[in-house]
């Protein structure tokens, strides 16, 4: 059972342990994991006003992966990481210079501050309880969030997620899990949130060979649109509004 500050301190160990191959660990780097970005990122931004009325807030930034795709679209963004070594990491790699290190549990801003707020697998990293009063604080009226986040009902999510021993060889720190869309539903009305919407997507596996891409993405985006078949897909792209 983690506690609060050793789920914390191990979150920031483990971000010291992956830095060097932090893209590979996540399966972004490869061929599909490029295209599986930068389809996410164009997914959250599609989640948020085309022009907000007011800053977006980046939480867990990481490496930057998606920053250097949302800050193409978003001009007033700031981005924000628990680890330190991987905001030099995202430092090192763009001329993006809003970044801040900070725990997205207790945000740093003053209430209503943010238009919108997005993040890319970093919701089940988190005491999503604590998270979503955060969220609601930082939010200003009116605003939105946009997330993507692993779906517990993919075969491989829910192996990956559940044994410590292969949750340790594939890279992820021990206390992250992932989310059933409906149960995340709840949580999120509960909250407040309305206009809530968690639609399953994404059956492109990072280790796709490149040859297989295309026919494999076409397929995968077929399958999406299957009422029982899609719920097995491995990401869930989340969006809510605070009234």
């Amino acid at each position: 059972m983690f506690t609060h500050s050793s789920r914390k301190r191990s979150e920031i160990i483990h971000g010291q342990k992956i830095v060097a191959q932090a893209e590979a660990v996540w399966g972004w780097d490869s061929p599909a994991g490029r295209v599986r970005a930068h389809r996410r990122a164009a997914l959250l931004i599609e989640s948020i006003p085309k022009h907000p009325n007011g800053p977006v807030l980046e939480v867990g930034c990481g490496s930057g992966v998606f920053t250097s795709q949302f800050v193409s679209q978003i001009p007033d963004l700031v981005a924000i990481d628990l680890s330190a070594v991987l905001l030099r990491r995202a430092r090192s790699q763009s001329s993006f210079d809003a970044y801040c290190a900070a725990d997205a549990e207790v945000l740093p801003f003053a209430n209503g501050r943010f238009a919108a707020v997005i993040g890319s697998s970093v919701l089940h990293h988190l005491d999503l309880k604590i998270m979503l009063k955060e969220l609601w604080r930082v939010l200003a009226p009116g605003g939105v969030i946009a997330f993507a986040e692993p779906n517990m009902l993919n075969p491989q999510i829910v192996l990956q997620k559940n044994i410590p021993a292969l949750k340790e060889r594939l890279g992820d720190s021990p206390n992250e899990t992932a989310f059933v869309r409906w149960q995340l539903t709840h949580q999120l009305r509960r909250q407040g949130f309305v206009n809530v919407l968690i639609t399953p997507y994404d059956f492109l596996h990072p280790m796709v060979p490149s040859c297989f891409i295309s026919l494999i993405d076409r397929l995968g985006r077929r399958l999406e649109q299957l009422p029982i078949v899609r719920e097995i897909a491995g990401s869930l792209v989340i969006s809510g509004q605070k009234p």
